[in-house]
């Protein structure tokens, strides 16, 4: 790992906003944005049908507190995951909420930068890679990197499957779309009296949709084409969230 990965990484760990109170209440997101249920729901069942009935290896990228990771393991029954995500306070959450799949050793939780636990595992040795508005958080740079390590890790035949926040082509649509997710907030955190959580998330926001870190899906598509992935496309699409799946060949 050369001197700009790790200047990367130190700024990502120190600048992590899920490491305080968004990762200690991450269940607001979902009234915050009521399409994370439905997309967490779509990831599990798309996995889940892909290749029923077998027993999976999988990897998923930003786990938080386990939501995505129960629908992937109630939905693919021979799935093993592990999960790793680089806050503690989301972990322990995570590894509280599932513990009946940890004890099954359905899954294991690590707390882990993604970059580098991805780097660390053998090539073609995964059949999955799964994520959930995990990926949209990572600078440009990075993510790629992160992609590049996806495509190293699947086994011919895997499968990598991101429901994310993917920002609109037209930029006055993805404006609005910005501006009517601040209106909600304000109201949902307002009637809470909840303006600490508010500013987080608000600053939170403002990180994701700047240049260095604002992640398009015609980009995403065609970087991810770029490495030799196929079938890549989106299965669902709701304003800025999005799932997409891609296939490396067998």
């Amino acid at each position: 790992m050369n001197s700009n990965q790790n200047a990367v990484m130190s700024s990502l760990t120190s600048h992590n906003p899920f490491t305080g109170r968004i990762g200690e209440e991450y269940d607001f997101l979902g009234m915050m944005c009521p399409n994370v249920v439905v997309l967490t729901q779509k990831l599990g069942s798309t996995i889940g049908a892909w290749r029923p009935g077998n027993t999976l290896q999988g990897l998923e990228i930003g786990c938080g507190t386990g939501l995505s990771t129960l629908s992937l393991l109630s939905q693919c029954g021979d799935l093993h995951l592990r999960a790793f995500d680089a806050s503690s306070a989301m972990l322990k959450q995570a590894r509280a909420n599932l513990a009946e799949y940890v004890d099954a050793g359905r899954v294991e939780f690590i707390e882990s930068d993604a970059l580098a636990f991805l780097q660390q595992q053998a090539d073609a040795s995964v059949d999955v890679v799964a994520s959930n508005y995990a990926i949209h958080n990572f600078q440009n740079d990075y993510r790629d990197q992160v992609f590049a390590e996806i495509w190293r890790v699947l086994k011919p035949g895997g499968i990598f499957a991101n429901g994310d926040r993917f920002a609109i082509d037209d930029p006055a649509q993805h404006l609005a779309s910005t501006q009517a997710d601040i209106r909600h907030w304000f109201k949902t955190f307002g009637e809470l009296k909840r303006y600490d959580l508010l500013e987080d998330w608000v600053v939170h926001l403002l990180s994701d949709e700047s240049p260095d870190h604002i992640m398009y899906a015609a980009t995403t598509l065609s970087t991810l084409r770029s490495l030799g992935f196929t079938d890549v496309h989106s299965l669902y699409r709701e304003g800025v969230d999005m799932l997409i799946t891609a296939t490396k060949p067998a």
